[in-house]
């Protein structure tokens, strides 16, 4: 099962990334974890200056984006 964070304060871009995720997973019926971090304080301890960001099994994939279902399928 991947591990799946998105980081971000809960803007507008940060909810969609985190459909587009969950879509991408149901529709592969893939199984995720999916976590979203919207602490400013734990979002820095990614090193990450723009969101909303992504991190798959600790190491960021995506930032400052909404991410593509394609970005997204290549991950998972």
């Amino acid at each position: 099962m991947k591990e799946i964070k998105v980081l971000g304060t809960g803007c507008t871009k940060c909810k969609n990334t985190v459909t587009v995720i969950e879509q991408v997973a149901a529709d592969k019926n893939i199984a995720i974890n999916l976590e979203k971090i919207e602490d400013p304080a734990k979002i820095m301890t990614y090193a990450v200056m723009s969101t909303p960001a992504v991190v798959v099994n600790g190491k960021v994939v995506h930032k400052g984006s909404v991410p593509s279902a394609d970005d997204v399928a290549t991950w998972l």
